[in-house]
């Protein structure tokens, strides 16, 4: 926000938290102000959701160097039903082609109209 020029839209504690990093960049790195800061920012959620004391020490994530994050995708194995599992490979038939079915509907649908006259 800072950076964007958008500090004024910013509520008073934040526009607060917002001048103290301002004033820690001036003594301090850029990398040192903004670890002080948001130490500063955990410190003051931590006793505002309640916290007693001083907030435990947060422990850094170690980097591990990432090789791969992308997974690539598997179809689920296909789940059989009980009657499949029952009669196994044995019911393994072959659906009927698409042609076939319509040229049957075709037969039947020309048989009724001409019963019908």
């Amino acid at each position: 926000m800072a950076k964007l020029n958008g500090a004024s839209a910013l509520p008073a504690e934040a526009q607060n938290f917002l001048a103290t990093y301002r004033k820690l960049l001036g003594e301090m790195p850029e990398h040192e102000a903004t670890e002080a800061t948001i130490l500063l920012l955990y410190k003051a959620y931590y006793s505002e959701m309640g916290g007693i004391g001083t907030p435990p020490d947060v422990q850094p994530r170690r980097g591990e160097p990432v090789a791969d994050n992308v997974t690539a995708f598997r179809r689920p194995q296909p789940v059989r039903s009980k009657a499949q599992a029952v009669l196994g490979a044995s019911s393994n038939r072959q659906p009927l082609p698409v042609a076939l079915i319509f040229a049957c509907l075709v037969v039947v649908y020309v048989a009724i109209r001409y019963f019908w006259r």
